[in-house]
């Protein structure tokens, strides 16, 4: 047995961390992850069950209040950072027309939550936070939706330079049939996270459930025994891909350009809970049964066509989860 953190065999297998440098035909996606506690050390998570898709992150916990008096809890989670590089810079994602990008939802013991969305947003270098004077501008937060790119072409050629020289845009030209125009990207960092208060009342458990759309990443796949490049071997090493796993991908790929898809889950939260989990489960779906996928871990178990699931007590994490999906039959491109 492999001794990563997660392992599963050719016919299984998926991952869900960074990927491999990006050709001119991916995109990049965005790691996201589960609950975070904003304050407190009496909380203890008596089980997360976890569940992986490239359609569906779902993820159930219990906790319960260890200490002899109600705790109010201040909890997060985290949207993964959004930055714009360039023109061709744009992750996936989800929902782009919306504040709520990934369509998180979350419930307390079956009610729904109303958490409040917390914002900002920084510059690329420096990390200097630019909220206050993006808002006085009239510019929304979200750099990756059309009406910020709307409002920072609508500002007066000033402050568009202004915008420049703090890093906040660059300048773009393209011909969109017209002769060549002149146009801003945005490339501010925005910086997002959902926060609400639960309280635990002594000894009582409370169930928290959320759920959201992930941002996957896809890349062009190039077999790894014809490419000796160090970032291939990472992504080796990354998604624990063994020589059967690679000749099974080898084997798809005949004959038609192979895609990847990378699914990120970042498992190390920070979660300021008590003791380690108590109970965990996780469920990996590779959508169609001739899919392949590959991922790190121990124990993976084979629950049905389409399904891979790992269960350990005590849990203490150690690494984010990784997940390489293989589509056997790939969407077709423009």
């Amino acid at each position: 047995m492999r001794s990563a953190w997660l392992l599963a065999g050719a016919l299984s297998a998926a991952a869900i961390a960074a990927g491999p440098a990006m050709g001119d035909d991916s995109t990049a996606g965005l790691a996201s992850g589960g609950l975070v506690f904003l304050k407190s050390t009496q909380i203890e998570m008596q089980s997360e069950t976890l569940y992986i898709s490239n359609k569906a992150i779902r993820v159930h916990y219990t906790f319960v209040n260890r200490s002899p008096t109600a705790v109010t809890a201040t909890m997060a989670f985290p949207m993964p950072d959004v930055t714009i590089d360039g023109p061709e810079g744009a992750p996936t994602i989800p929902r782009g027309a919306s504040d709520n990008f990934l369509g998180f939802t979350t419930t307390a013991d079956g009610k729904t939550v109303k958490a409040t969305l917390q914002q900002t947003a920084v510059s690329i270098e420096g990390g200097v936070d630019r909220t206050a004077y993006l808002r006085s501008l009239g510019v929304p937060l979200a750099v990756y939706t059309d009406a910020a790119s709307k409002a920072i072409n609508a500002l007066p050629k000033a402050k568009q330079d202004a915008l420049v020289k703090l890093g906040l845009a660059m300048p773009f030209d393209q011909d969109v049939g017209k002769g060549t125009e002149h146009f801003l990207i945005p490339t501010w960092t925005v910086r997002s996270r959902y926060v609400w208060s639960e309280t635990f009342a002594p000894g009582r458990t409370v169930t928290i459930e959320h759920d959201y759309t992930p941002s996957v990443a896809t890349t062009v796949f190039v077999p790894w025994e014809t490419d000796p490049s160090a970032d291939a071997k990472a992504e080796r090493t990354l998604y624990c891909v063994d020589d059967a796993f690679a000749a099974a991908v080898a084997e798809l790929a005949k004959g038609r350009p192979g895609d990847e898809e990378h699914i990120d889950y970042v498992l190390l939260t920070g979660a300021n809970w008590k003791g380690p989990i108590g109970d965990f489960g996780m469920t990996v779906d590779k959508g169609a049964a001739d899919n392949l996928v590959s991922f790190c871990g121990s124990g993976v178990t084979k629950t049905g066509p389409t399904t891979f699931e790992v269960h350990y007590k005590n849990f203490t994490p150690t690494a984010n989860v990784s997940v390489l999906l293989i589509p056997a039959h790939p969407q077709p491109t423009d």
